[in-house]
């Protein structure tokens, strides 16, 4: 189930308890106070890192004007760019927690594997629902995604510094900030930095797939397989996580006989459920030697470390060689995927095997979960 950009979403909520501050869940104690106060170091992996500046947010909302400022933001926008808004207040609690800001977006891109990206933190308000209650005034919590798909809590905070457990499975039933990583653009930045390593590898190009340097390197131009329609019955979200963000690993034999994998992010699939129509070039053939490829489709869940995703999947497909007819790849592929990767992401979402350029029509998944349409489409040179 996707909703808003990036992290979470939940259902509709029941406003009535709102007015006397309840939660679904119990308050514990008060966290130690340097990170109840935003002081502690917000390192460790992905979750670790949202969770820390979750708990860092919620303790700088005791600031009246930045929480006002911050509640204004929510409302304002379905995501707010936490960096852009701490610098546009004059607050000291803005200021102090400025701070944990930027040194949190440094540990996310060292984490996922980004080099120098920065700006990736975002919050939103956890859904349309709780709008009202926030203009009304009530106190909102503070919570990141777990980092498990299949956790049954979720830990947010409040201003004191005190922890909140909320169901899961229920929505809660006070107004919740949620922090995450803005995944579009993490999965924009990921995919250069896929290509980058691979290219490095000697396992693909480094420019993308459909690009127009690719035209003039196949004389007049060049066969493609190009999606006229895709949709997904399961996109792999739970509510707190929103948003899908999906992209494809294209694998298959280069002309030099080497295995080659092309990624193709796909930011539009938004929802599951739904039909798109993006006509986006999926196979580039002037790539490879056989008419055939491969598809493993992907979901970014927050703390994809690109670069090791890159060196894993290297390792396993280095291993194969090009015995003189096409072998299909996607088994490879997942079979590269460290098994505590599983755990959250990146998401398996569904893998198309051995695509043929002449294909054309609906196409189902292997799992089941995603039917892509698709035909033969001639780019010319320019």
């Amino acid at each position: 189930m996707i909703r808003h950009r990036f992290r979470t979403a939940v259902v509709c909520a029941a406003l009535s308890a709102l007015a006397l501050g309840t939660v679904q869940g119990v308050a514990a104690a008060p966290a130690p106070p340097d990170a109840a106060r935003g002081t502690g170091a917000v390192t460790g992996t992905v979750a670790e890192i949202e969770d820390g500046t979750a708990r860092s947010l919620a303790s700088s909302l005791s600031g009246a004007a930045w929480r006002a400022l911050v509640r204004q933001a929510a409302l304002a926008s379905d995501e707010v760019d936490l960096g852009a808004l701490t610098r546009k207040a004059s607050s000291q609690a803005a200021k102090d927690f400025g701070s944990v800001v930027a040194d949190a977006d440094r540990e996310l891109a060292r984490a996922k594997g980004l080099g120098t990206a920065n700006g990736l933190l975002r919050l939103r308000l956890a859904d349309e629902s709780m709008r009202g209650a926030l203009r009304a005034g009530a106190e909102p919590l503070v919570a990141a995604a777990p980092a498990d798909d299949d956790a049954t809590a979720v830990t947010a905070y409040d201003s004191a510094g005190r922890s909140h457990t909320l169901d899961a499975r229920r929505v809660p039933e006070r107004p919740v900030y949620v922090v995450g990583v803005d995944a579009g653009r993490a999965v924009s930045a990921g995919m250069a930095v896929l290509r980058e390593e691979l290219a490095r590898r000697g396992l693909t190009a480094p420019e993308p797939v459909g690009s127009p340097d690719t035209a003039s390197a196949a004389g007049d131009g060049f066969w493609t397989s190009r999606i006229t329609s895709v949709r997904l019955s399961d996109d792999e979200e739970p509510w707190i996580k929103g948003d899908a963000e999906v992209y494809s690993l294209v694998t298959g034999f280069g002309r030099d006989g080497k295995v080659r994998v092309d990624p193709v992010d796909m930011p539009y699939l938004d929802e599951d459920g739904r039909t798109y129509y993006p006509n986006q070039i999926l196979v580039n053939w002037s790539y490879y030697k056989y008419d055939l490829a491969d598809a493993v489709m992907m979901e970014e869940d927050g703390s994809t470390d690109y670069r090791s995703l890159a060196k894993a999947i290297a390792d396993a497909l280095l291993a194969i060689t090009d015995m003189g007819a096409y072998v299909p790849l996607v088994n490879a592929v997942l079979d590269a995927m460290p098994d505590d990767w599983w755990t959250d992401d990146p998401d398996y979402v569904d893998s198309w095997y051995t695509l043929a350029r002449s294909n054309s029509g609906a196409f189902r998944g292997a799992r089941g979960n995603g039917t892509m349409t698709l035909e033969p489409y001639w780019v010319p040179a320019f």
